[in-house]
């Protein structure tokens, strides 16, 4: 059998994998992308997606509660999580069509198996019907991550879910604890909270979703309490017991208070370690867990490059994609960096947070000149009329130039507007610039102006 040569091979189709092949080929190459379970990725298939369908049935079941005071009269909710599920899976499937279309489309041959790389640019495959084995002149990793299982002792002898599987939970618990207040932790705590499960979520650190505003983690905490959803910070899970069909989770806080809660459900969402089994014999150089990889996403082996969860960073598909291309381009021959100055955050909680560029906290740890502003929703006509006041727009700039250094947003569909503030922040625009652009009434967004605007002590409402 004579051997297939490609271009470049991409290992993994996620969302970096994928988007690199497609690249890949539209740039005349000939690519084989190698895939292990289905098209997408954990993104697609048990992470981004799932979890913004669920999020979606979540808001759907909030607005009717809230349309009770109204004079909007339903009746008692039921629910049906097969129904749910089945929603879920119709619109990945959908999705995965796509991109196996695009796949066919490009020319791209796509091998469903456990790829390893070997050396001198060889591929092995296992597939279904047999092994086979293909080469690259250059090749992509893009192998994505798993979810971290931290060593709790009688974690072993439990039943527990992760961010993987508990999108296909079989029945709606009566309790749950996850244990992992990160934006995956607090983003599931909203699912299931609007199916009426009692949930508690156990963060070690000081606040939720540590990684955005002070401000903004203050507000999502206080709104998650307004859904009864349980916030233990600073506390530590010290073991967990099977007791018949419930977890017992003991806990411990930094005072050396102790506690033990049980549930029907436990669920693990700590972080997520990058997958790195497809390619042993490569002596490349790692970054700590992860492969290192320059601004041209090259590795340390000239041929090799590497994208997405495994080599860290932020760990966000959208910025997968972008080293994907970037990545792709550079296999092709050409010669483009990859730029993180710019990436925009996302939690798709209710309500949602949105941001990018620098917190007012990164601002301040960097010695930089600023002003900031604060805007609340409260007094936006768009959010009173939604009955969502709760949020607000906050504005870095600085101080010599007005340079846009930050935005953070909290509130209703936010991760729909944070775009705007993006662009300026990629153009290098200023407040003034922004200030000086008519917004549309009433929308959200108009919060974006007004802060810009009052920032420059201009501010017709604030």
């Amino acid at each position: 059998m004579s051997l297939n040569n490609y271009d470049v091979a991409v290992i993994g189709g996620g969302p970096g994998g994928y988007v690199a092949a497609i690249r890949a080929a539209k740039l005349g190459k000939k690519v084989a992308l190698v895939e292990a379970r289905e098209l997408g990725g954990t993104c697609l298939n048990r992470g981004c997606i799932p979890s913004k369908t669920l999020l979606r049935h979540a808001e759907i079941i909030e607005d009717i509660e809230r349309a009770k005071s109204w004079g909007i009269e339903t009746g008692s909710l039921t629910f049906s999580l097969s129904k749910m599920l089945e929603r879920k899976d119709e619109v990945i499937q959908t999705l995965r069509n796509g991109i196996a279309y695009l796949m066919k489309k490009g020319n791209i041959d796509v091998f469903n198996g456990h790829g390893k790389v070997l050396q001198d640019k060889m591929v092995s495959i296992r597939l279904e019907s047999g092994e086979e084995t293909i080469r690259g002149e250059k090749i992509i990793l893009a192998t994505g991550s798993k979810p971290i299982v931290p060593p709790i002792p009688g974690l072993d002898q439990a039943a527990y879910y992760t961010s993987d599987t508990i999108f296909d939970i079989p029945e709606i618990p009566d309790s749950m604890v996850i244990v992992g207040g990160g934006i995956i932790g607090v983003e599931l705590a909203c699912i299931f909270s609007s199916l009426n499960v009692p949930v508690t979520v156990v963060e070690m650190g000081e606040r939720i979703v540590p990684s955005e505003d002070k401000d903004a983690s203050k507000l999502l905490a206080k709104e998650l309490k307004k859904k009864k959803i349980t916030l233990l910070t600073s506390t530590k899970v010290m073991s967990v017991e099977k007791r018949q069909n419930r977890q017992l989770v003991n806990v411990e806080t930094k005072d050396g208070k102790k506690d033990a809660l049980e549930a029907a459900a436990l669920l693990l969402s700590v972080g997520r370690a990058p997958n790195t089994s497809a390619f042993p014999d490569l002596a490349l150089e790692m970054d700590g867990p992860f492969v290192k990889v320059d601004e041209y996403m090259q590795t340390s082996l000239p041929a090799v490059f590497a994208v997405g969860d495994l080599v860290g960073g932020w760990q966000l598909a959208h910025v997968a994609s972008a080293e994907g291309l970037i990545a792709a381009a550079n296999a092709a021959g050409g010669k483009e960096k990859m730029d993180y100055s710019v990436v925009p955050r996302c939690v798709y909680t209710s309500p949602e947070i949105a941001s990018v560029g620098l917190t007012e906290e990164e601002a301040e740890k960097k010695n930089l000149s600023y002003k900031v502003v604060k805007i609340d929703h409260a007094g936006n006509g768009k959010a009173l009329t939604r009955g969502e006041k709760e949020g607000f727009t906050k504005l870095i700039a600085g101080t010599k130039y007005g340079e846009i250094l930050g935005v953070t947003m909290v509130g209703s569909h936010v991760t729909e507007m944070i775009a705007e503030p993006s662009a300026y922040i990629h153009l290098e625009g200023t407040v003034e610039e922004l200030a000086a652009m008519i917004h549309a009434h009433p929308t959200v967004s108009e919060s974006v102006y007004e802060a810009a605007s009052s920032w420059l002590d201009k501010g017709v409402h604030h």
